[in-house]
């Protein structure tokens, strides 16, 4: 089952309030995205646990298959 843009930002959202999510499909088939994340909840923290922050957001369609591949930028305001 594909997911949409806003899910991927809501799920985001619960974790990071604050979080500016854009997302893009990368192929058409709602399973590859491009996701850019701004929040202030990354200050402070290294590139690698923002990522984990967002993935943990994402962790069960990450371990469902609904999203196939993530290709993750964040950064603070």
């Amino acid at each position: 089952m594909p997911i949409e843009p806003e899910e991927i930002g809501d799920l985001i959202r619960v974790a990071l309030p604050d979080a500016e999510v854009t997302c893009t499909d990368l192929t058409g088939t709602l399973d590859h995205w491009q996701v850019d994340v701004v929040s202030l909840g990354f200050a402070g923290k290294r590139l690698l646990a923002q990522h984990r922050m967002v993935k943990d957001a994402l962790h069960e369609r990450l371990m469902d298959g609904t999203i196939h591949a993530l290709t993750l930028k964040t950064r603070t305001p």
